[in-house]
């Protein structure tokens, strides 16, 4: 019997810059590896490899995704063994707050022979000149979409009906827990995650295997029309009964909130709107329609020439900012080319058969 995965975002290419929500995943830990390496050493395909065992021997699996990379995983963690092995490069920052984790570091740049690099020090330093301005030019254009969102927004809170919308939140509140009150002395485990996240394939999410088995409720609306602030209130509703949570932020500005699970409860209620717009499939799935239910009738008419104007500029400049962060791929894919010519690929593997050997015996003590 296989195990199942779930797949998630734990860093972000955002308006605010490169957003880091690593630590979030690492609570409850006893063991973790931190790999390093340069660019092509097999970072991700040692993560895989051991997520391909865990899940073929039983074991559930977080598989923790790369932002700036489509095929390359950040990290993975096996819950029930309370471990997880993450890619500790830059710009990642891994530096978990909880006492007691034992933390081992897996250095992949053994396997390198830097003699085999001196004829390419000059390109090295280029390309990772180009990829530092590639990321500035992807965030600059990010958080000028914002800006030119912040516009779009506006236009739907002038026309809000605030005591409407805090009615149906608290109807929410309601029918998702009850008149449960706290659970005990239970304090709340809240993880922090992306959903979804700007990549350079586009938008990319994860919502279909994160709401798999659940009851699924698609807030629909438009911008500024009160659906983060929603989610925020079911979330902290949830947290304040003792529930584990789990509060998916918005890949594009991370101070808002796309999703909230709480898997106790079995449901998923998440913003379900572009660039993760879904409908609904499953006989259980529920639309909450906050432009119909909280938005002044005509809205959309009435400020139509403005939107359109608005929707354009934004689309340009998100454009703009993913063909940056294609770019950054293809120049990092040709730093990982320069070094691979100088790597021991049996070192690497062999570094890779004593990591999951660990983990294989740390399994076996379960």
């Amino acid at each position: 019997m296989t195990g199942s995965i779930r797949n998630f975002y734990a860093c972000g290419n955002t308006a605010h810059g490169f957003a880091n929500l690593f630590d979030s995943s690492l609570q409850g830990l006893e063991r973790l590896f931190i790999v390093s390496g340069r660019p092509g050493t097999g970072k991700s395909t040692l993560i895989r490899a051991i997520g391909e065992h865990m899940e073929k021997n039983g074991y559930d699996v977080w598989l923790i995704h790369s932002p700036s990379d489509n095929g390359s995983l950040d990290g993975l963690i096996v819950p029930e063994l309370k471990a997880g092995i993450v890619d500790g490069s830059a710009p990642r920052v891994i530096r978990p707050q909880q006492a007691g984790i034992d933390l081992k570091y897996v250095d992949l740049d053994v396997a390198c022979n830097t003699d085999k690099l001196i004829g390419s020090t000059s390109a090295i330093e280029r390309l990772n000149d180009e990829i530092d301005q590639a990321y500035e030019r992807s965030y600059a254009g990010f958080a000028e979409a914002l800006r030119i969102h912040d516009e779009w927004e506006s236009i739907y809170i002038a026309n809000m009906d605030y005591q409407a919308a805090d009615r149906l939140t608290n109807e929410y509140i309601s029918r998702l827990y009850g008149d449960s009150d706290r659970k005990g002395d239970k304090h709340s485990r809240i993880d922090h995650r992306f959903l979804g996240a700007a990549t350079p394939k586009g938008a990319v999410d994860f919502v279909p295997n994160l709401t798999e088995g659940l009851k699924r409720y698609f807030v629909k609306g438009r911008a500024g029309s009160g659906k983060s602030t929603m989610l925020k209130k079911l979330a902290a509703a949830g947290i304040e009964r003792g529930y584990d949570v789990e509060m998916y932020h918005c890949g594009f500005d991370p101070n808002s909130l796309d999703m909230v699970i709480v898997r106790e409860l079995g449901f998923a209620v998440f913003d379900s709107t572009a660039p993760h717009e879904y409908f609904t499939e499953r006989p259980d799935d529920e639309i909450i329609d906050m432009y119909t239910s909280c938005i002044k009738p005509g809205t959309d008419e009435a400020h139509a020439e403005t939107i359109g104007e608005i929707k354009q500029r934004y689309s340009a400049k998100m454009k703009q900012s993913i063909q940056q962060l294609t770019h950054v791929k293809s120049l990092h894919d040709e730093l990982k080319d320069i070094y691979a010519k100088s790597i021991d690929f049996r070192i690497v593997d062999q570094i890779a058969a004593d990591v999951l050997l660990e983990f294989s015996g740390l399994a076996a003590l379960q």
